[in-house]
């Protein structure tokens, strides 16, 4: 290593509403915490326009100028707030190794981890040109701003399922395009989907492109059976195809499920290592929201500091 390794009582890996809460939290405990925001600073919420269900700002506020208002908050209290992404782990013993940006090593006594997930997407140009002018991949965020409007959504399954309930309490009519000729979605879920009457199901179908030019206007689909294409007018393109929490660095180290997600012990932020907590999206499949994500934020920071005043390091 190019230069001594640094000490530091609270490090928080990543950024976002789960790991600025935690910092909030932590630097006015005086833990001292230093944070390095990842390779997407203030996370999903910096690609989400509007954001009208956080609670706090009756007027609605943007994303983008959210998460600088928590960041601000975390700086007046004194976080070390640092650009740098974490690239590798060693979770062993009381003092846990950081490396950042492949360089900079890091020991820490308590470790947050709050990397978040990321949406996955279908990978089509027009996707990412009209991302947050007509496409979301967030229904219980977005859907409102589509009350009585045609909206479309990609997915089989329960999260595609549940989402399109969710907007067809909204919408005037909601269309699902679904890649095979089955739902994925729990039994349960597919019954609420097809007996909901504004949501029609296209089978066998998948996004050739989202049709706008400053806002989405249309999609084009083609029927993987028969290879036609077709064109259906709609405001809002909805992607429900799952998420990736940003969790690989902690493989083989922390405990996680199937998919990904770490696993912390219930009603606690606390991993399978002692000193390393997480919050946010990065352990959270159900809610995946702001407030839900700052919460658990909150309880990292609080967990943290018992952890550090029962092991005699605060």
């Amino acid at each position: 290593m190019s230069q001594e390794t640094e000490h530091v009582k609270c490090l928080i890996i990543g950024s976002g509403p789960a790991g600025y809460t935690a910092a909030i939290y932590a630097a006015r405990a005086d833990m001292n915490p230093v944070m390095y925001q990842g390779l997407q600073p203030g996370g999903q919420l910096t690609i989400t326009t509007e954001v009208e269900n956080y609670p706090g700002y009756p007027e609605g506020t943007q994303g983008p100028e959210m998460m600088e208002d928590f960041r601000k908050q975390a700086i007046r209290f004194g976080t070390d707030v640092r650009f740098g992404l974490a690239t590798a782990v060693e979770f062993n013993g009381s003092k846990h190794k950081v490396t950042v940006d492949g360089d900079k090593e890091l020991t820490a006594d308590t470790v947050i981890i709050s990397t978040g997930a990321s949406a996955k997407w279908l990978g089509i140009e027009s996707e990412k040109k009209l991302n947050g002018f007509g496409v979301s991949a967030c229904a219980v965020c977005d859907g409102f701003f589509y009350k009585g409007q045609e909206v479309a959504i990609v997915g089989g399954g329960d999260t595609a399922c549940e989402e399109a309930s969710y907007l067809a309490k909204l919408c005037k009519k909601v269309t699902m395009l679904v890649r095979r000729d089955e739902f994925r979605a729990s039994k349960a879920m597919q019954h609420r989907v097809m007996n909901t009457e504004n949501i029609e199901i296209l089978w066998n179908t998948e996004t050739d492109e989202i049709l706008g030019n400053n806002a989405v206007e249309a999609v084009r689909v083609k029927n993987r059976v028969t290879g036609e294409k077709t064109e259906i007018p709609i405001t809002g393109f909805f992607v429900a195809i799952g998420h990736k929490p940003n969790t690989d660095i902690f493989k083989g180290q922390l405990d996680m499920d199937d998919t990904g997600y770490l696993q912390v012990t219930p009603g606690s932020t606390k991993t399978n290592i002692n000193g390393v907590f997480a919050c946010g999206d990065a352990a959270d499949k159900i809610y995946r929201q702001a407030v839900t994500a700052a919460g658990t934020g909150c309880m990292a920071a609080l967990d943290a500091e018992r952890y550090l005043a029962e092991a005699g390091l605060h």
